[in-house]
């Protein structure tokens, strides 16, 4: 049975949710391996939005398990909060949300320490969403992080906790000033431990049992690849992997067992925060694709930055995940478009450029060398099947398939469930089938 892995190939915010929502129907599981409740994703059906943070988007699905893996960070008031959420939509994840014992903890001095050091870093600062997700992710690298079996064990926890703190205070005083707030944190998070306690498990053994029980499986990144804390726009990317190969570390399954990589596109490129941006429009026009395709995040509201497609970008996220099938999403909104610029290579202070910048100064003397290709100026919103789609649109499609010379295994024409279609005789439609057969 198919474990198929499904990435942003950009930088985030390419619309995985939606494309989760839309396998999950045929796969058993939905795990996801790394990141934490600042990725968003959103899914609208029956007239209703979701947005969930920590939980895979699977969930939605009647039936089918949803699993937070180790590499993930996990507040738990956060994630209290998600599946009461659920529950006040007649959503319970009883017996079908399963989260690692060996997941992280974010604690509020996390997020104390994360707005400090940004405020600290002053016209450099990263443009972090300040829940915690970085500081946590350094506290497990130093060994000094506290897992969700540590929370669970009320007999050892509150001795770890302070010891923790302890060590953190200091930290922050030395480096930013400020003394941390730790007024009923044990017996907070004692509670929110108890109410989290039915969930959490071994899920490594949980997934390779299901894959050997042969049981389908999709391995859900959260953010893009562009970042990826190793192969991103380093410094300006999140603190963990994004990448196909994060699904490995992150839920402890052999790279034997994945048989696949879906990357996710928009028509497209947005960026949220600081850091380079080779194909950013200028402000008007960037404004007036913001509106269009209602570019603004799921969890922090804030507006994202808009610019042409960047197939120099899209090249290095197969390379680098090893995509199979690609994803577009948001076709529907170049609909008004009457010509669209694509990037297909860049210019390294005039010289062309055959690699992926590592240092970000090197983007400040880029140049973007693009295609002009005509627009459609008609409807494709909420199309269902490909026969409908404007000969300009399928050409844009094909346009991206053969300069990636990777297959377009899905289409999306708006942000309805429904909206979406597989073409037939792709890569994903095979694991579609295989997927449902069984």
């Amino acid at each position: 049975m198919p474990a198929i892995v499904i990435v942003g190939a950009q930088w985030g915010d390419e619309g995985k949710g939606k494309v989760v929502d839309y396998l999950a129907a045929s796969f058993d599981y939905s795990a996801r391996y790394g990141g934490g409740h600042n990725a968003g994703h959103t899914v609208i059906f029956d007239g209703h939005r979701f947005v969930l943070q920590l939980i895979p988007c699977g969930i939605l699905r009647p039936g089918k398990r949803a699993v937070i893996g180790a590499g993930v960070v996990v507040d738990p008031a956060a994630l209290v909060a998600e599946v009461d959420t659920l529950a006040q939509a007649g959503i319970d994840v009883t017996g079908r949300l399963f989260v690692s014992n060996r997941a992280h903890v974010i604690f509020p001095y996390h997020r104390q320490i994360e707005k400090a050091a940004e405020a600290a870093r002053g016209a450099a600062k990263i443009g972090t969403t300040s829940r915690g997700i970085g500081p946590s992710y350094e506290d497990k690298m130093a060994r000094r992080g506290l897992r969700m079996c540590d929370l669970l064990d009320s007999a050892t926890f509150p001795a770890k906790l302070a010891e923790t703190f302890k060590e953190k205070d200091a930290i922050s005083r030395g480096a930013f000033g400020q003394s941390l707030d730790s007024a009923g944190l044990a017996s907070q998070y004692a509670a929110l431990a108890e109410r989290l306690r039915a969930y959490v498990t071994d899920t490594a053994v949980l997934l390779n049992a299901a894959l050997d029980e042969g049981r389908s499986v999709l391995l859900e990144a959260a953010q893009g690849t562009m970042l990826d804390i190793d192969h991103g726009t380093y410094p300006y990317v999140t603190s963990s992997s994004c990448t196909a190969g994060g699904a490995c570390t992150g839920l402890g399954i052999a790279p034997q067992r994945i048989d696949g990589v879906v990357g996710v596109t928009k028509a497209y490129t947005t960026r949220v925060g600081s850091g380079p941006f080779p194909t950013e429009m200028p402000d008007l026009e960037a404004k007036e694709l913001r509106d269009r395709g209602k570019e603004y995040g799921a969890v922090t509201g804030r507006p994202r930055r808009c610019g042409w497609l960047d197939l120099v970008m899209l090249r290095y996220a197969v390379m680098i995940n090893g995509i199979n099938s690609l994803v577009v999403t948001k076709l529907d909104v170049f609909d008004t478009q009457p010509e669209i610029q694509v990037c297909t290579g860049y210019r390294y202070k005039g010289t062309p450029l055959r690699e992926m910048p590592a240092q970000v100064e090197m983007f400040e003397h880029i140049t973007p060398e693009y295609k002009t290709l005509r627009g459609w100026c008609a409807p494709t919103s909420s199309l269902h099947e490909g026969q409908g789609l404007p000969a300009a649109a399928s050409d844009y499609l094909k346009f991206i398939s053969d300069q990636l010379q990777v297959e377009i295994g899905m289409i999306s024409t708006g942000p309805e469930r429904d909206a979406t279609f597989v073409p037939p005789g792709t890569q994903l439609a095979a694991w579609l089938a295989e997927a449902v057969r069984h």
